[in-house]
C-alpha cells in the first residue's frame, strides 16, 4: 500500500511533463538544476555562462567558468516537496574543469495505511544524487561527463542506480552562437524497490542552440528533448472523444523548449521560457492558466549572483526557485591581503 502511494505521488507531482510520465524511476534527475534553467522553460544544454549549476545540466557548459564557483539552489515544488542542489567547480589549470555536486529531494512525511485502511504510522520519502563531473576544451569543442549515484527511498523500500551523462558543445568563434548536445542518464540499476519492481531509468537525448543577435539585448535558446522517446503525446480516443489525434506538427512542438533573455546589463537580466508540452499536458479544458510559461530575474551584486525563477505548471499554481552563486577564490584573495 505504501509503495502504491509513492507511485501515485511520483506520477502526479514529480512527473514534470504531465501524462506521458509516471513510467520511469529517478525522474527527479530531470528537474531543473538552477533558477536560470527554470526561468528558460526547464531545459537547456547550450547556454554558456558563469553558472556552476549549468554543469549538472550539461557538463560541457564550462567554457566561461574559471573554477572556484560555488552555487546553491532551492526549488519549492508542489505538495510541500522541496529540492536542494549544490555544486562546486574545482579550480584547475589548463583546459580541464572538475565539479562535484549533490541533489536532494524531500517529499516530506506521509500517513501510512494498510490494505484495510488501518493506520500504520507516518513514513517519509526522499531521493538524492551525488555527482562528479569533468570537462575538457578542444578548440571550438568542449566535451564533458557527469558520473551520478542516485538513491530513492520510501520508508522501507529503496532503489539505487549509477548513471552517466555525456555532453558536448560547439562554439564557433565569438559570434555568441553555441550548439549543445547531451546524452542524459545512461546507466544501470543497482537495486530496485522490490523483487517484483521493474524500474526504468529516465534516459534522454537533448540537442539545443543558443544565440545572441548582433546589436540586440536579447539572447535566445531552443532545446529539443525527449528525443529518446518514440511518442510524447498521450491520446486516448475513448477519453478524448471531442478531440482529434495530434498531428505531426503538434508532436514536433511538444519536443521543443524555448527560452529568451533580456540582457539589460552585465548585472541585471530578465529571463523568459515557454514549454509547449507542459502547457498541453497540464492545461484545463477551459483554460491553460498560464501553464508552460516561466520567467526569472538575475541580479549580480559585487561577487554574488542571485537568480529567482517562477514556473507556471497549472491554473492552481506553480513553483519558485532561488539560486545563490559566488566564486570562492575572491574570498581567498581577500584573506591573503
Amino acid at each position: 500500500m505504501r509503495l502504491l502511494l509513492f507511485i501515485l505521488l511520483s506520477a502526479s507531482t514529480i512527473t514534470t511533463f504531465g501524462q506521458i510520465g509516471g513510467k520511469r524511476s529517478f525522474e527527479f534527475l530531470n528537474l531543473p538544476t538552477s533558477s536560470r534553467i527554470t526561468a528558460l522553460g526547464g531545459i537547456n544544454v547550450s547556454l554558456i555562462e558563469q553558472d556552476g549549476l549549468q554543469l549538472i545540466a550539461n557538463p560541457a557548459l564550462s567554457d566561461s567558468i574559471t573554477g572556484g564557483e560555488m552555487a546553491i539552489s532551492w526549488l519549492n515544488y508542489f505538495a510541500d516537496v522541496n529540492q536542494s542542489i549544490v555544486n562546486y567547480v574545482v579550480p584547475w589549470k589548463d583546459k580541464w574543469k572538475f565539479n562535484v555536486g549533490a541533489i536532494y529531494l524531500d517529499y516530506g512525511d506521509f500517513q501510512g495505511f494498510d490494505a484495510t485502511g488501518l493506520p500504520t504510522g507516518d513514513f517519509s520519502a526522499k531521493e538524492y544524487a551525488v555527482i562528479i563531473g569533468t570537462s575538457h576544451k578542444l578548440n571550438a569543442f568542449t566535451v564533458g561527463t557527469n558520473l551520478k549515484f542516485a538513491h530513492s527511498l520510501l520508508d522501507n523500500y529503496s532503489a539505487s542506480a549509477m548513471l552517466l551523462d555525456i555532453g558536448g558543445t560547439f562554439r564557433p568563434g565569438k559570434s555568441g552562437l553555441t550548439f549543445g548536445m547531451m546524452f542524459k542518464n545512461i546507466g544501470v540499476l543497482l537495486s530496485d524497490y522490490s523483487a517484483s519492481s521493474n524500474s526504468q531509468l529516465p534516459f534522454d537525448v537533448q540537442v539545443g542552440t543558443t544565440f545572441k543577435p548582433a546589436y540586440m539585448p536579447f539572447r535566445f535558446s531552443f532545446t529539443a528533448y525527449n528525443l529518446a522517446r518514440e511518442n510524447v503525446v498521450f491520446f486516448d480516443e475513448n477519453l478524448d472523444v471531442n478531440e482529434s489525434e495530434p498531428g505531426f506538427a503538434e508532436k514536433i512542438f511538444r519536443r521543443v523548449n524555448v527560452g529568451a533573455e533580456l540582457l539589460l546589463s552585465k548585472n541585471f537580466q530578465v529571463q523568459f521560457g515557454y514549454n509547449y508540452l507542459l502547457r498541453q499536458e497540464l492545461r484545463l479544458q477551459q483554460t491553460a492558466g498560464g501553464a508552460g510559461f516561466s520567467f526569472g530575474l538575475l541580479l549580480r551584486v559585487k561577487r554574488f549572483e542571485l537568480n529567482y525563477a517562477r514556473s507556471k505548471f497549472h491554473a492552481a499554481g506553480g513553483t519558485n526557485q532561488i539560486t545563490l552563486a559566488s566564486n570562492l577564490n575572491y574570498f581567498k584573495k581577500k584573506e591573503n591581503l
